[in-house]
């Protein structure tokens, strides 16, 4: 799941730094965002968020305080009747509970109706303990690779053979427990993007047609002269940071990267889109307004392997270290 076959001298260099005292965080980041071997992914995580504390000595009680938190928030405000909800709540709840259904749809694991129910849990709380943006659409997407990497330490083999019912109920309320943190500590860097009007995804976008512009100027001609506007696919991109495009199988490597940047992420996902999105520059030249809009809604990326999404980090990377210095022109009016 999400990984290569782990270099020895890689995984040896992680084994050295989660094996310390006090994990310099810094450090973790450097190894972290080139790919976490799959079975130290979970750990990696935690740390990288600022969940799980860096010293060894104080992970274990903060985890298990952090969990019994979660739990005493299901009982509050989940775990009640609906007449003791709000309409606003109530509506927020059914908004969930019809999006969990389409949550990775080609995924059959998330189809498990066990699974739904623990990320409408999740959801609802979060929405709840956020009011200033409340549940938006896209936010169940990025629930996924945390449930999916906090699974693996339990469940075996490939996520198309797991049935959460092989574990108990306690165990898949700390997986929640985990993956609601982790998500809020996630968009604690990004509030702005899910607040109303979504001002930090309407402001990435425009970023976005400016470093376009700057690397590849005659495709960002092309889409000028066609009448195609970025909100119109970037939106989405920013909304759900790449979930829907790519092979999920992919995905939580792209986190790893994501996670790595800690709060310098909204900033390095405009040089990663404008990668992903330069990655089809001699095809979208040859398209006109109409056949743009479908090839960037269904883009050919269902037989990706890590080959191609290291060769689109590799290249935001590069441009990143060549812009950094020079960032007039992300600069927003």
């Amino acid at each position: 799941m999400g990984s290569t076959t782990p270099n020895p001298a890689r995984v040896m260099r992680f084994t050295k730094e989660l094996s310390k005292a006090t994990i310099i965080i810094e450090r973790l980041r450097e190894l972290a965002w080139n790919g976490a071997p799959t079975y130290m992914r979970p750990d990696v995580w935690r740390l990288l968020l600022g969940y799980a504390p860096s010293n060894s000595d104080r992970r274990e009680g903060v985890l298990k305080r952090k969990r019994l938190e979660y739990l005493e928030c299901v009982a509050q405000f989940y775990d009640i009747s609906d007449l003791e909800r709000s309409e606003d709540e109530a509506n927020m709840l059914r908004q969930i509970s019809v999006d969990c259904p389409r949550t990775v749809p080609d995924v059959t694991f998330f189809q498990q109706p066990e699974v739904q129910k623990s990320l409408e849990r999740l959801l609802y709380i979060w929405a709840i303990k956020h009011p200033a943006s409340g549940y938006v659409q896209g936010i169940n997407d990025l629930v996924t690779p945390f449930l999916v990497v906090f699974l693996s330490e339990h469940l075996e083999g490939d996520i198309d053979s797991w049935s959460i019912f092989d574990l108990p109920p306690n165990k898949i309320l700390d997986i929640e427990a985990d993956c609601y943190w982790c998500l809020s500590k996630l968009l604690d860097g990004m509030q702005d993007h899910y607040t109303f009007a979504q001002p930090g995804i309407q402001r990435l976008v425009y970023k976005l047609k400016e470093l376009v512009r700057r690397i590849d100027e005659s495709v960002s001609k092309h889409m000028e002269e066609q009448g195609l506007e970025f909100i119109q696919f970037a939106f989405r991109w920013f909304n759900c940071l790449l979930i829907r495009e790519i092979p999920f199988h992919l995905v939580t490597r792209l986190w790893d990267t994501y996670l790595a940047e800690g709060d310098t992420l909204p900033d390095f996902l405009v040089y990663i889109f404008a990668s992903f999105l330069l990655t089809w520059s001699e095809t979208l030249k040859k398209l006109d307004f109409q056949e743009m809009v479908m090839f960037l809604q269904h883009l050919p990326t269902h037989n990706w392997t890590h080959q191609e999404l290291e060769v689109v980090l590799s290249q935001a990377y590069m441009w990143h270290s060549m812009f950094i210095n020079s960032p007039s022109h992300l600069m927003t009016n």
